[in-house]
């Protein structure tokens, strides 16, 4: 990997625990020990910790935002916030734990690499660390850290992490995890955090950043070249003249010069003329980067088809769907009510045809002959759209499989699905 803070690799991760078990404050803490906070923010800190009555600096309240939070001690939004070290940028995504903000914690979650979840040494494993860990292995991320908090009131005591590690294991043991890792902090104390306790010399792993900084970031399936297309570029200049490029942000694998390309839903087929980054062109583009592609034949693309390699395992095309969803919305879910529907760059309308069932999201039982759905609910259902989409499973390609949902009045965002 090239030098450089633009090179850096970026980790997205997102908190969950239950109220109270610091996942804030462990935030604040990695800020602060990482000196990745600006001299006014830990001012305003301060002023609010003394405000409170607190007697040390509450640093929890770097990512406790907004004033409702502030006032009640609990994170009831997604608090986002970025730093980086030498070897890595960050974005953290701070969910709440209360069961009514489930929705939220879907969000913040949804476009993670890897999930921290904390426990309370003092009270283990709880309802809500089995439903945070659902809801991880529900939106396929394949790495989470269990974060051990409050050792120091349990006296560092290692029986007691071991006997967490244990009940951890067994409760998730049915849930689709590649790997968990377990850590014992301190957040208040900064034991583990980032920098080795020595209050916990039994324990010879890394602490949390260090983890953090070298842990593997593992993907989903990276063959194939796949991208919506966002904007067919028609640039009037004498510099482009006749140039007609298709911009978009490539899903998976790469692209280059000469590659054999599908257009679909039509399946027509080219090859790759040129790949640009704005005007400079490229020998070769990969996932993640925005790019214009120009083609070899004039073929009728627009904003919502996909290019893919010409290859054996191409995307599949349907106007019926079985998708995992959470509902946002307080107005329930309706069967046959009409939805807009987004997928990637393109926008239909649809309806919802069955609730095969939803689930408990405390204990994973299935809770049949359910015909709506409410605020928070997690379910499985099927959908019919008004025009054919492009899709892969969710847990194949996250762009691919993934749906939002829209009131076609208010075009407020009410849910979000994964294809299976």
């Amino acid at each position: 990997m090239a030098d450089g803070y633009l090179d850096m690799q970026l980790l997205r991760f997102s908190t969950a625990g239950s109220v109270d078990d610091g996942k804030s404050t462990l935030i604040g803490r990695l800020l602060y020990d990482s000196k990745s906070i600006f001299e006014d923010q830990l001012q305003a800190v301060e002023q609010a910790s003394k405000v409170r009555g607190n007697e040390e600096v509450n640093l929890a309240l770097l990512t406790d935002g907004l004033k409702a939070e502030r006032e009640q001690g609990i994170t009831i939004d997604v608090a986002y916030r970025y730093f980086a070290t030498p070897k890595r940028k960050f974005i953290i995504a701070d969910t709440p734990g209360h069961i009514q903000y489930t929705r939220n914690m879907v969000t913040g979650a949804s476009t993670a690499d890897l999930a921290i979840i904390l426990i309370d040494a003092r009270h283990g494993v709880m309802e809500q660390t089995i439903r945070h860990s659902f809801i991880a292995s529900l939106l396929g991320i394949q790495n989470i850290v269990v974060c051990v908090n409050k050792m120091d009131l349990v006296d560092f005591s290692k029986d007691v992490f071991d006997k967490i590690i244990a009940d951890y294991n067994l409760m998730s043991k049915h849930l689709k995890i590649p790997a968990v890792d377990f850590i014992p902090i301190s957040a208040k104390n900064g034991d583990n955090v980032v920098n080795r306790s020595k209050n916990i010399s039994w324990y010879t792993g890394k602490p949390l950043l260090e983890f953090l900084e070298d842990v593997e970031i593992k993907t989903q399936n990276s063959d194939g070249f796949r991208m919506a297309v966002q904007y067919v570029v028609r640039p009037i200049s004498d510099s482009f003249a006749d140039f007609r490029g298709y911009a978009g942000r490539i899903a998976q694998g790469s692209i280059k010069k000469g590659d054999k390309i599908t257009i679909l839903p039509s399946g027509l087929k080219s090859s790759v003329k040129a790949v640009y980054s704005g005007q400079n062109e490229l020998n070769e583009a990969f996932v993640g980067q925005s790019i214009d592609l120009t083609l070899n034949d004039d073929i009728d693309i627009s904003r919502g088809d996909f290019l893919v390699s010409d290859e054996k395992n191409l995307p599949k095309i349907s106007q019926e769907f079985v998708l995992n969803i959470c509902w946002f919305n307080a107005t329930p879910l309706k069967l046959r009510k009409k939805y807009i529907v987004r997928h990637a760059t393109q926008e239909v309308q649809g309806l919802f045809t069955a609730i095969d069932f939803k689930v408990d999201i405390s204990t994973q039982e299935k809770i049949n002959d359910v015909n709506e759905l409410q605020l928070n609910d997690i379910a499985q259902v099927q959908l019919k759209t008004s025009q054919p989409l492009v899709f892969e499973s969710y847990y194949k390609n996250k762009v691919m499989g993934s749906l939002i949902f829209v009131d076609p009045f208010t075009f407020e965002t009410i849910g979000a699905g994964m294809i299976l």
